[in-house]
């Protein structure tokens, strides 16, 4: 057995480090991240993505600045304690020059403009508040004093509300689509801006929601709307590579 650590005369070997991620739920999803890195790897190689020496060098060097080793022994011995060799080193930081020199392919500009022009409304965007309520007669009731006064809706949230936006005065902020429930999004995004919709009971009706809409912001690609049409974007990528491997989970 290979020991990772040693506790007095406890040893902690591979076997058991594998256990412990698997029972804790951790092992999937690092493995998922390995899988997905050598994927990328590979078309980045399989498509003649050049990495050149200097890149290399300057990326190893960098790697080296961040740790503070300086000195080319320093680095030697920073790898003998991670019983890492240079070469090892080395393909690490090939590898991940691959990586993100395929991603700036799957993701680059045009590729996401693209996506955007495609998919525009599914970012558009409101802004919104709600009361929650325990019972449909409160909520109803709600619904009644809001009719008659709807600006008090703040107010009314922080008096009685049960959710843990009441000190805001309800108010959740942007809301994307996707992020709520099918029946409430379609009324809620096809809402005008000062519209109260509800109540909406939830499905083991142990609560009532109402909804205030407070703005409509039509989708555009500023920065967080890219951030995510390069996730949506990489996870497309890598779903559809992944189909053209053989991959098995021992």
């Amino acid at each position: 057995m290979t020991a990772l650590v040693r506790i007095d005369d406890e040893a902690i070997g591979t076997e058991e480090f594998v256990r412990i991620l698997k029972l804790t739920g951790r092992f999937e999803s690092l493995v998922d991240e390995i899988v997905r890195d050598k994927v990328t790897v590979h078309a980045a190689k399989k498509q003649g993505i050049p990495v050149p020496a200097e890149e290399i060098q300057e990326r190893a060097d960098q790697f080296r600045r961040v740790l503070g080793l300086h000195r080319a022994a320093d680095m030697n011995h920073y790898l003998d304690g991670l019983g890492v060799s240079l070469d090892e080193f080395e393909t690490f930081i090939v590898d991940g020059l691959y990586q993100e020199k395929m991603m700036q392919r799957v993701c680059s500009d045009r590729a996401m403009e693209e996506y955007f022009q495609l998919n525009s409304p599914r970012f558009d965007s409101i802004e919104v508040s709600h009361i929650v309520l325990e019972t449909e007669g409160q909520a109803k009731e709600m619904m009644s004093l809001l009719g008659d006064d709807p600006d008090s809706f703040a107010e009314l949230a922080r008096e009685h509300s049960i959710a843990d936006t009441r000190e805001q005065g309800g108010f959740i902020g942007k809301v994307l689509r996707g992020s709520l429930k099918t029946e409430v999004e379609a009324k809620v995004f096809n809402a005008a801006v000062g519209d109260l919709l509800g109540p909406f009971a939830a499905g083991d009706r142990s609560f009532f929601e109402i909804f205030q809409v407070n703005a409509k912001n039509p989708a555009r690609l500023d920065e967080d709307t890219a951030a995510e049409v390069r996730r949506l974007l990489r996870e497309a990528w890598l779903a559809a590579r992944a189909q053209e491997h053989i991959i098995e989970m021992r």
